[in-house]
């Protein structure tokens, strides 16, 4: 069940009309029944997969919570991360194991093939088994209280507006509100319902569209050169930023309308003036979880500088795998490292030089804006490309073959209205940055009657130029 579909309007309108018109104590079950629906849409043996892990963190950090024995407590935390990471391993990444061996084989002459799985990936599994996990390890380090009522964990895990795709929750935010009563807000309704039309038009009309491009470029690189790579690798950096935002933002949106307030996933991340202030923008939620639960228990920056340098690319390398089962992803997270620790080289010679005053220059911040936004693109075509050979052909063709035309897809219109909408994005986001229109929740500038039009104005954008027939990017993650 998709956000930018009816089958999602019906069960959302449904879902507040029983949540705000029952006792407060079956609150929390409409929402246990309704995300139970949203997930079961895809596949109900999905569901049970998801509750089976529901179910080992609940009873894990029980155990946790009751024992006094350390090692015990650690017996039981290594209970809920192996089972809860076997399902992921087994869906998402057996046969990525299964392919590696084979190549491997396949050099030392072996003849016999390892069989590949026959697995559907479940949508979202990432997603629901690290927000679990999340949990389980805090109760573990004390961070948050123990849950006893299962049905409110299990909502908590399975919490259909950020489920598939996120942001990734804490306990002890989206939890901790589970246990309050919410009743309708006019003021919350408004705010979710004007964040999701923001959230829907950067979907379904900009990423959407731009998609129809990235695709048939990437898909074919060899038939393109570099002025035609360029634009599709500068479409996809859109494109995924539109497409991931625009579902975060619709599910913050969501949560906000039942008068929940889901942590911030995005916050400008094109306008950052480095790659470190990038990831503290971009897919805040599962950044931050990678810095509490792997990067800080590996020393974070208080070890040596070669141990340091180590967990940068352990960061960067396990977060380009979570994204897929491919080379192609660790590759991705492998730039990435690479960008973080020039950037703190770079610094470094900056202090050292006693130039430090440069970094406050305005022109100096533009520039670097630029340089960071053109080397995450560059990233993207790591993550794009359908293969290791296909990111190198066309990482080559980019930096030699410039003499073909500019290729303007199948409609001349289609690719000019695909500009424009870019350019929309920006002015928006840049109009946020200067904070004169509001991000999220904060104070607008803009006057109530403008803004309406605003609104207006992109519900027809998605009513005449809408595109449907497209999934979220992130759900295959």
């Amino acid at each position: 069940m998709l956000f930018n579909s009816w089958e999602f309007v019906f069960l959302l309108v449904l879902t507040m009309l029983f949540y705000f018109n029952v006792p407060n104590k079956l609150k929390t079950l409409v929402l246990f029944v309704s995300s139970y629906v949203f997930y079961a849409f895809w596949r109900l043996d999905f569901a049970l997969l998801m509750a089976g892990v529901s179910v080992v963190n609940y009873f894990s950090a029980l155990k946790i919570f009751k024992t006094k024995s350390v090692s015990q407590k650690k017996i039981w935390l290594s209970t809920s991360v192996l089972i809860s990471l076997l399902p992921l391993l087994y869906f998402k990444y057996g046969n990525f194991f299964i392919s590696n061996v084979n190549s491997v084989l396949s050099i030392i002459d072996y003849t016999e093939e390892l069989n590949y799985l026959k697995v559907i990936l479940p949508v979202g599994i990432s997603f629901f088994t690290f927000q679990a996990l999340s949990y389980t390890l805090d109760v573990y380090f004390e961070r948050t209280e123990v849950e006893t009522d299962l049905v409110r964990f299990c909502t908590f895990v399975a919490f259909f507006p950020q489920l598939v795709a996120g942001p990734i929750e804490r306990s002890t935010n989206l939890l901790a509100q589970l246990k309050k009563s919410h009743q309708f807000n006019r003021i919350h309704f408004i705010e979710g319902a004007k964040l999701f039309i923001w959230g829907l038009f950067k979907k379904v009309v900009i990423a959407d569209r731009l998609a129809l491009y990235v695709n048939k470029v990437y898909e074919n690189p060899e038939l393109f050169d570099a002025p035609t790579l360029v634009l599709a690798t500068l479409f996809f950096a859109f494109q995924i930023y539109c497409d991931f935002s625009g579902y975060s933002d619709m599910a913050i949106a969501t949560a906000r309308m039942m008068g929940f307030k889901l942590m911030q996933n995005f916050n400008l991340p094109y306008f950052s003036n480095s790659i470190s202030e990038f990831w503290k923008s971009w897919h805040i939620s599962l950044s931050t979880w990678f810095g509490d639960y792997l990067y800080k228990p590996l020393g974070g920056s208080r070890v040596s500088y070669i141990k340091w340098v180590r967990n940068i690319f352990i960061v960067f390398l396990v977060s380009g795998l979570w994204h897929g089962a491919n080379w192609t992803f660790i590759l991705w997270g492998a730039i990435h490292a690479l960008f973080y620790l020039f950037e703190n080289w770079g610094d470094k010679l900056l202090n050292k030089l006693n130039l430090t005053k440069i970094k406050n220059h305005a022109f100096y911040n533009i520039f670097k804006m630029l340089v960071v936004f053109i080397g995450v693109s560059y990233a993207w075509i790591y993550f794009r490309a359908q293969s290791i050979s296909d990111a190198l052909l066309i990482s080559k063709k980019i930096f030699s073959n410039w003499s073909q035309p500019l290729y303007l897809g199948a409609s001349t219109i289609t690719f000019a209205l695909s500009c424009l909408l870019i350019f929309v994005l920006l002015g928006v986001q840049l109009l946020q940055y200067t904070k004169i229109s509001s991000l999220y929740f904060s104070t607008s500038k803009v006057p109530p009657l403008l803004s309406a039009l605003g609104y207006l104005l992109l519900l027809v954008g998605v009513s005449l130029l809408g595109m449907s027939s497209q999934s979220f990017i992130y759900f295959q993650f």
